[in-house]
């Protein structure tokens, strides 16, 4: 049991990892398209930038949250 809690810690900071790279990337390619005058591919980028970190602050959140959230209606 301790192993699968331990892959799940390893996945989840994996995920976490992955979305914040994701995020910076898509910041860095918002300015590049910025600076060539494509202000609407640099929106969409930072929009990406934006649901990137919104998914990475969700999945900070503590886990036992969901089970009192569903029992306590």
């Amino acid at each position: 049991m301790s192993n699968m809690m331990r892959d799940s810690q390893i996945m989840a900071q994996i995920k976490d990892e992955n979305l914040g790279y994701m995020s910076d990337m898509a910041l860095e390619l918002a300015q590049m398209a910025d600076d060539s005058g494509l202000t609407t591919l640099a929106y969409l980028f930072r929009m990406a930038a934006l649901e990137a970190s919104t998914a990475n602050s969700v999945l900070a959140e503590p886990e036992d949250d969901l089970p009192r959230q569903m029992t306590s209606h």
